[in-house]
């Protein structure tokens, strides 16, 4: 007889074509069938329990089946699970509206929700553009990072910097230019790369449309780090040359860096702040484009001169999924959690210096609750981090690497002595990683 696990896996094999994954591995490597996951702990069918050390995908802020999420989320299916957002509202969408305008730089008055980050992206994107054509400029360019990472929707793919995805889809992006992102997270590579982008901005600004970041961390990019201080260059150049400043905060949103936003770090209002991962505990698809009043009212007319945003997802703003997102903003209201994280995070870097003494540690890096460890010698090996990932399965953490990048991204609820296991198979993944090689 066959074990659940191997039922569910084989079962899941027959029909599912599963994201960022190239599924001829299970010829070898288990899929993990979950059965439950309550806390930082997912549970498979047989009992065995994982510390989900990367929030799965960087979404659970407050571990999963979080009981004041759930009870707001059964409270509203028992009232309204979904009406459309054209021509009417619901109150959990208007509450949760005013609460991010109330938390977010000052300069973002306006809500406009959508489904998920990419979709997010896409829609600044096009409000960026649709914005300086009702102002009468055709602007077709985008200016972002290299090394970033947007989505994975044509328009969110334009503005990213994966080599694999760009030359796949080539003929199928939209007009994108990029600039270097500081190389480290010292104030001279800030300025270094500011010099960059105000030489782009002076030649390329009556075409470019707005210049998109992901503001101090790229996720995809191997959680490359930069200093606060380019949001400040940024800021400046963008508003000196016309050119709008899209902060993408789907993974950097609502404390991951050590501020409720990583804008906050440098004081700096954009002209949109894309939402999501975070917004709702990890529980439901949402996100939000906030915006400033002034682009708002750029599309404010009469209907028969079509200056209206056209952008529109069947889901948006689902009831349940505002809902989920309102607990989780109580919850940081309720409880201190930002000065909770802190701690943590001078927790972990504290247990992080017996890394930087293997030999195959090139640096260690951190911001907030995310920490990454970059391996080196290993930098064109896509496998290291599959071999990792099989080992720290084994020992019940769930670590899913970037390549080369081992990084813990755990929901803000972990415990100190999970913490100590987190990061004591990762270095033991490491270490026997190196006494094989």
């Amino acid at each position: 007889m066959l074990s659940k696990n191997t039922q569910m896996m084989q079962r899941d094999l027959e029909v599912i074509w599963h994201p960022c994954t190239q599924m001829k591995d299970h010829e070898t490597l288990p899929l993990v069938p979950i059965k439950s996951g309550k806390g930082v702990y997912l549970y498979d069918f047989e009992g065995n329990k994982y510390i989900d050390a990367v929030s799965s995908w960087w979404v659970n802020l407050f571990g999963h089946a979080n009981e004041r999420i759930n009870n707001k989320i059964k409270e509203q299916l028992d009232t309204l699970e979904h009406v459309l957002l054209a021509g009417f509202t619901h109150e959990p969408a208007i509450e949760l509206a005013h609460q991010l305008v109330n938390m977010t730089p000052e300069e973002l008055r306006k809500v406009f929700y959508v489904d998920n980050g990419s979709s997010a992206v896409e829609a600044a994107l096009k409000m960026s553009y649709h914005y300086h054509l009702n102002m009468g400029s055709r602007k077709p360019i985008f200016l972002s990072l290299s090394n970033s990472y947007h989505g994975e929707t044509i328009g969110a793919l334009s503005v990213g910097d994966v080599a694999l995805y760009k030359e796949t889809y080539e003929p199928l992006l939209i007009g994108n230019m990029q600039v270097p992102v500081p190389k480290d997270q010292t104030v001279e590579a800030t300025q270094v790369a500011l010099v960059a982008l105000e030489k782009v901005l002076k030649e390329k600004s009556s075409e470019i449309s707005a210049f998109i970041i992901e503001p101090l961390i790229q996720g995809a990019g191997g959680m490359h780090m930069y200093h606060h201080d380019y949001l400040v260059g940024a800021r400046r150049l963008t508003k000196a040359y016309n050119v709008h400043l899209i902060a993408d905060e789907i993974m950097t949103g609502f404390g991951r860096t050590g501020k409720m936003f990583a804008c906050e770090h440098a004081n700096i209002s954009p002209d949109f702040m894309t939402l999501s991962k975070g917004l709702t505990g990890g529980y439901l698809a949402l996100s939000v484009v906030m915006t400033s009043d002034e682009i708002y009212q750029a599309f404010y007319c009469d209907y028969n001169e079509y200056k209206a945003f056209l952008h529109s997802h069947s889901y948006t703003g689902n009831p349940l999924a505002c809902a989920a997102a309102l607990a989780t903003l109580e919850i940081f209201k309720d409880e201190d959690v930002l000065m909770e994280n802190e701690k943590k995070r001078q927790y972990i870097e504290t247990k992080m210096e017996p890394f930087t003494a293997l030999l195959n540690v090139k640096e260690v890096r951190q911001q907030g609750m995310v920490t990454a460890i970059e391996l080196k010698g290993y930098e064109t090996s896509e496998r290291i981090g599959l071999r990792i990932y099989e080992y720290a399965l084994t020992q019940g953490v769930l670590l899913r690497p970037l390549g080369h990048i081992i990084y813990f991204m755990p929901p803000y609820i972990i415990s100190y002595e999970e913490i100590d296991k987190m990061i004591d198979v990762a270095f033991k993944g490491i270490q026997k990683i190196m006494k094989v090689d």
